[in-house]
């Protein structure tokens, strides 16, 4: 799936822009992390939002450790994982899960079908772009519903979308120098160490 090169441009730039990883370096520099999650943040901001900085602090990085649940439900978190999995050529899986989070809250019929019809193209089909793995039934099961989608639709697949990230790449992010890094200089880090030097 994302073993064959890919010629063209990416299509999803909410995730894509600024995200260059160079995978033949061992390691990448906490500031240059920290550099791309920021670039990214911004990306994906608001302007009226841009202007208040809310670095997550050492015990929100530290939340991020326990569960995929509480990586995934902060925005920084997201972002930091994504930067890690574009480091292994596995975004997909995280592209395709929020896809289907914003997915599920949509209302009108109207906004079902096209969006519904994309986000398979492009994650689910046989060939797609950014296709992810799964299994006949399931994917058999998103074309079938293809005709009628429901906010539903995605659900099966973005549970073993989940599954896949929460068993195989969850575990490396947390084991990974740049988690370690962002755990020991979250933004506030200076204040949370004097606090430890006091106790």
């Amino acid at each position: 799936m994302r073993g064959r090169l890919q010629t063209e441009a990416p299509t999803n730039k909410d995730f894509t822009d600024n995200m260059e990883i160079n995978a033949d370096k061992k390691g990448i520099k906490k500031k240059s992390w920290k550099n791309r999650i920021t670039l990214l943040l911004k990306k994906n901001t608001p302007h009226r939002m841009k202007r208040k900085s809310h670095w997550p602090n050492t015990d929100d990085v530290l939340l991020w450790g326990q569960s995929l649940d509480h990586l995934l439900s902060n925005k920084y978190g997201r972002a930091a994982f994504m930067v890690f999995l574009k480091s292994e050529f596995c975004e997909e899986n995280l592209e395709f899960w929020w896809k289907c989070e914003e997915f599920r809250i949509l209302k009108s019929h109207k906004e079902l079908e096209p969006r519904a019809q994309s986000i398979y193209e492009e994650f689910v089909q046989s060939e797609a772009p950014k296709e992810i793995n799964l299994d006949y039934q399931t994917r058999n099961a998103v074309v079938q519903s293809l005709a009628e989608p429901t906010p539903s639709i995605f659900l099966a697949a973005q549970r073993k979308v989940y599954s896949l990230m929460e068993n195989n790449s969850y575990p490396r992010f947390i084991q990974s120098d740049f988690y370690r890094d962002l755990c020991a200089t979250p933004r506030g880090g200076a204040k949370d160490s004097r606090k430890s030097k006091t106790i």
